[in-house]
């Protein structure tokens, strides 16, 4: 990955190919699903969703071994799926998701909508 200052994610996707931009672009998607209102952006040269001026709702990025889901986690969203990510990398702000194992889609999925319910209590 060359190429450091992307404008878009489609522009960020096409430095991949095979299964890595196919997991992107699972992610991609399914954040259209459940946050159709989120915008796209690049953010710290990767991939990002925001909702509204303030909040993003996750980054991802991919490594040569994984991708990365990120933000900055709170820690009840670390609590609500401690047991489901025990199997993965995590840090305050960041999941990493192996390429050598199946892309947790719904475990994605209801984070993405932990994440929508938290912000919206914050307006």
């Amino acid at each position: 990955m060359a190429k450091t200052d992307y404008k878009t994610i489609d522009e960020y996707h096409k430095a991949f190919t095979g299964d890595t931009l196919k997991r992107m672009q699972a992610i991609r998607e399914l954040v259209h699903k459940v946050a159709p209102e989120s915008q796209e952006v690049i953010s710290y040269q990767i991939p990002a969703f925001k909702l509204g001026e303030k909040y993003h709702l996750i980054y991802y990025c991919a490594f040569s071994k994984h991708l990365t889901i990120s933000s900055p986690w709170s820690e009840a969203m670390l609590k609500e799926f401690e047991a489901e990510l025990k199997d993965y990398k995590v840090s305050k702000s960041a999941i990493q998701l192996p390429l050598d194992k199946p892309l947790p889609i719904d475990l994605i999925k209801r984070i993405l909508q932990f994440r929508k319910k938290e912000f919206a209590s914050k307006k």
